[in-house]
């Protein structure tokens, strides 16, 4: 079982307007991921999120962030495996799927597992299988640090979000 521990807090923040502070953090357009696990009962479990990064090459690691307020936070702070599927363009009724509380959210959705037995989308524009580094508490989310044990791709041009909403790349 993974340790979840708190990031010291070296001083106090002053006060920031949060919505302000989203609308700012906005303007930076990200990719759009599912992040998909199996809970410890062996449900599969997925979440939209774009708090996704890479790590390092050297090893290979890969950063992802889980709000823990999260229903989904037990399964991926206690889970050993996780694959992050990043989406196509044409996945933005899938992202919004993943994103709304739901009792199933694979109802209808075409997926295979891996080895782990870890959920993996099919059509996604690419899939990284991690399994989990470790774990740290920062704020109000879960840091999730990965190490890719495989990954493949396909082409096409990647969902992105900007601005509180879904866009496409543009020539």
């Amino acid at each position: 079982m993974t340790t979840l521990t708190a990031s010291p807090r070296a001083e106090a923040t002053p006060a920031i307007d949060g919505r302000a502070l989203r609308d700012t953090l906005g303007r930076f357009a990200t990719g759009v991921t599912i992040v998909t696990a199996r809970t410890e009962e062996g449900a599969p479990v997925g979440i939209t999120a774009n708090s996704f990064s890479s790590l390092s090459l050297d090893p290979p690691l890969i950063l992802w962030s889980l709000a823990l307020t999260s229903p989904s936070l037990p399964a991926f702070a206690e889970g050993r495996a996780f694959a992050v599927n990043i989406l196509g363009h044409h996945q933005d009724a899938l992202a919004m799927q993943f994103a709304r509380p739901s009792d199933d959210k694979f109802e209808g959705v075409a997926h295979g597992d891996n080895a782990a037995g870890v959920p993996l989308l099919d059509g996604a524009l690419a899939r990284l299988e991690c399994r989990v580094e470790f774990t740290r508490i920062a704020g109000d989310h879960l840091l999730i640090v990965g190490r890719v044990q495989a990954f493949a791709t396909e082409e096409g041009e990647p969902l992105l979000f900007y601005q509180g909403g879904f866009q496409r790349l543009s020539a």
